[in-house]
């Protein structure tokens, strides 16, 4: 430290010193009247920029004052290290010495931070190509270098700083790292506590000691920044728990002489735990104090609980928020008694003045269209400010699915008391994506799907698709469009032309085929904020071409009703989704049921399908998730139930441990056909990955699935169902979905085919 200050000292003064030649050398020269300026010693700035800054034109007198005021001027320019004036005659000479360029910026020895990154933060600071070498300003660029290894818990990495000159008053400049080893925890103590154990303490905390996935979390590397949190971590328990009076008295951090090992002491002082003896309200409520107590999440005579008191103020200011409110201040406020160990919590609120909303803006939303966000806002510019409508408008734009995080932020107008602006922050996702799924068994050993999709097709929030299933049993071609405000009010259309291919799952090398060739049209009527009303109809064409192995189910079809069908059928269905997020649902439930007529052609038939989600945040990180799912087909017209419109169960997204549609009938050949009665039920308890905090795209999870499908002459009975239990991933990478689950059946019968690996992959553009 005291070396940088000598040269920062050394190099202050050689500048004033300069400066000072420089101005005796300028007041050396008499006054006279400037009939040229001429300019010596310029390399690459041009000489406009010297005759620009000067304070002095042709025609004018010179003298002391303005000779100094121009040296100054071109200084402050940062391209020289020398500025001279001299006269020749009635002549001005500028002599100058320009700094060196920076020709090129490296790294070398850095490998925990990314050279492309290290080069763009110092091209932000000014040391980049081409541009002026200065000093102290890579003297400071080496100081943050160092700062930022620091962060790392690189404690023993130095950076030198290697100045080059090359040819035409060029420099190169290298940064040298020598980053060393990592100063890992090796020990963490708590130190005053006496209600709670220290290991339940440290089980808290993020940062520990290491363990077998510190490779990967890297929890025991040392910052001050995870130490922060994790001290609010520990008061938060407490708080949590009626320690209201709880304190972090002080922490030391010890780091050894080898600077690579650290060790970490937090000194606490509990205090009392307090019952609350009661809740009280006070201030003005609207002459609504009924509706505010029943927000009330305080619970009188259990400890005291900082979260529930949280919740209670929020609560209470959205209720303020919803008649127009923006402002309410809304305080807690504790009336200890403290030879009872009791509290007293009074709800003080105050909702000032009420507010409306003068411009909404959207920010972040690089390709996405303005309106495709403003279109799903419900609280509109120059209306009342209401919490509610502003919460179900956030909750639809995350329900697009084109981002990642959805934010508004309320801000105060200067000069405006009675009026707010609405900032919709977004972040946005890839919606473009190349899919790939997978399944793999010692049957079939891998088959894939492909699809190209587009959610968000050149930022109009239109749907493109174009899906190619090329698995060993399933070919599909599907084109699809969805436009979700075909009209203004919000009428969705949706096209779809397909052409599918379809053999049994388990076939032994037959050749026959399946063929359904078709076209359709959809429309999605809003009702509500949740609903949604689908209708539409369609023309399809499905054709049984024999050959080897093919199952009797379809033979048997096609000599009572021919190789060829026609359907014309007619959809309604209606869906409900009030989730938090398509992307990565937290709370909420969602509900679909489609419905399918044929009331032409060949296959006259009924179908339907039911689904039902429920999502319930058990906390900040635990999900409970349940999917429900019923499916019923029934024949018309004396006719059988077409075998071509069977529902089929089995692998991801069903029944999952077992291959992939083999539940349910088979016929004489061991053939699956599937059915026209489906039940599917799925339970799953979703968590954050170990190590990669609250992040809702990386998920872990643990699910069981029960479900089977019926033939027509069945009945439904648990007796028969299937059930499966196992652990799986989910990431939503940057790159794209990705789903694995291993499953192990714990109810299966004599013949079921098992799949216990199971995964789904894809790629984003």
């Amino acid at each position: 430290m005291k070396k940088n200050i000598q040269r920062f000292g050394v190099r202050t003064a050689c500048a004033v010193a300069a400066m000072i030649f420089a101005a005796q050398a300028a007041w050396a020269l008499e006054p006279f009247k400037v009939q040229d300026i001429r300019v010596e010693g310029l390399q690459r700035v041009e000489p406009g920029t010297i005759f620009a800054s000067m304070p002095m034109r042709v025609g004018d007198d010179y003298n002391d004052e303005k000779g100094a005021t121009a040296i100054r001027a071109l200084f402050a320019l940062g391209l020289f290290k020398d500025v001279r004036l001299e006269a020749n005659g009635n002549v001005l000479v500028v002599v100058v010495q320009e700094r060196p360029t920076i020709a090129d910026v490296e790294f070398a020895g850095s490998r925990e931070f990314d050279k492309d990154a290290l080069k763009k933060s110092m091209r932000d600071i000014g040391l980049t190509d081409g541009r002026p070498f200065d000093k102290a300003l890579a003297d400071r660029a080496e100081q943050e270098l160092k700062r930022q290894y620091l962060n790392k818990s690189f404690y023993a990495a130095d950076v030198v700083t290697t100045v080059t000159p090359i040819e035409r008053n060029r420099v190169n400049l290298t940064f040298t790292v020598i980053e060393g080893a990592p100063a890992r925890i090796n020990d963490i103590r708590i130190v005053g506590n006496k209600a709670f154990s220290e290991s339940t303490l440290k089980g808290l905390l993020e940062q520990d000691t290491g363990g077998w996935l510190s490779w990967y979390t890297k929890s025991d590397r040392y910052a001050r920044s995870k130490l922060n949190a994790d001290l609010e971590t520990l008061r938060s328990y407490y708080l949590q728990r009626g320690y209201l009076e709880f304190r972090i008295d002080s922490t030391q951090v010890a780091i050894s002489p080898n600077k690579e090992s650290i060790s970490v002491t937090v000194n606490v002082s509990e205090g009392e735990r307090y019952v609350v003896s009661g809740v009280q309200l006070e201030g003005n409520y609207l002459d609504r104090e009924d509706e505010f107590k029943s927000l009330v999440k305080i619970v009188p005579g259990e400890p005291c609980n900082a979260d529930q008191v949280t919740e209670t103020t929020k609560a209470f200011s959205d209720h303020f928020s919803n008649f127009g409110f923006a402002f309410a201040r809304v305080e807690a406020v504790p009336e200890i008694d403290r030879p009872n160990n009791r509290v007293n919590l009074v709800v003080q609120a105050e909702p000032s003045r009420r507010a409306y909303v003068r411009r909404i803006s959207v920010a972040g939303n690089n390709r996405t269209r303005d309106e495709v966000v403003r279109r799903e806002f419900r609280q509109f510019e120059a209306s009342w400010y209401d919490g509610d409508k502003i919460k179900l408008s956030r909750d639809r734009v995350d329900r697009l699915g084109y981002f990642t995080d959805v934010n508004v932020e309320t801000q105060e107008v200067p000069g405006a008391p009675d009026q707010v602006d609405l900032l919709i922050t977004v972040a946005e996702k890839p919606t473009g994506s190349l899919q790939l799924g997978a399944g793999f068994s010692s049957a079939e050993k891998v088959s894939l799907s492909f699809a190209i999709k587009q959610e968000n097709a050149f930022g109009s929030g239109n749907y493109l698709g174009v899906e190619v299933n090329t698995s060993k049993y399933r070919r599909t071609l599907v084109f699809s469009t969805t436009n979700p405000y075909f009209t203004a009010d919000g009428v969705s259309r949706t096209l779809d032309v397909y052409y599918r291919t379809d053999k049994p799952y388990e076939d032994q090398g037959g050749n026959y085929e399946l063929v359904t060739k078709g076209a359709s049209i959809r429309f999605g009527v809003p009702f509500s904020e949740t609903d949604t009303v689908f209708f539409g109809g369609g023309m399809e064409q499905i054709s049984i071409k024999p050959g080897t192995n093919i199952p009797a189910a379809y033979l048997n079809y096609a000599d009572r009703f021919g190789y060829n069908s026609t359907a014309v059928p007619l959809t309604i269905g209606w869906s409900r989704d009030n989730r938090d997020s398509a992307l990565a649902p937290n709370a909420g439930r969602y509900q679909r049921f489609n419905s399918e007529w044929s009331v032409a052609g060949d296959a006259r038939y009924v179908r339907a399908n039911y689904q039902y989600q429920q999502y319930v945040p058990l906390n900040k990180k635990f999900t409970l998730a349940f999917n429900g799912e019923l499916g019923l087909g029934k024949a018309m017209n004396n006719r059988p139930f077409p075998v071509f419109k069977n529902f089929y169960s089995g692998g991801l997204g069903s029944v999952r441990g077992f291959d992939q549609g083999t539940l349910g009938p088979r016929d004489v050949t061991g053939a699956s056909l599937g059915g026209p009665k489906k039940v599917t039920l799925n339970a799953e308890l979703m968590a954050p990955f170990p190590g990669a905090g609250n992040d809702r795209t990386l998920r872990m999870f643990t699910f069981v699935d029960v479900g089977n499908v019926y033939g027509d002459d069945q009945k439904i009975t648990f007796n028969d169902m299937r059930a499966s239990a196992g652990v799986g991933l989910s990431w939503i990478s940057p790159l794209g979905p990705l789903r694995i689950a291993f499953a192990q059946p714990i109810r299966k019968f004599a013949g079921d085919r098992i799949q216990k690996l199971q995964f789904q992959i894809g790629t984003s553009f």
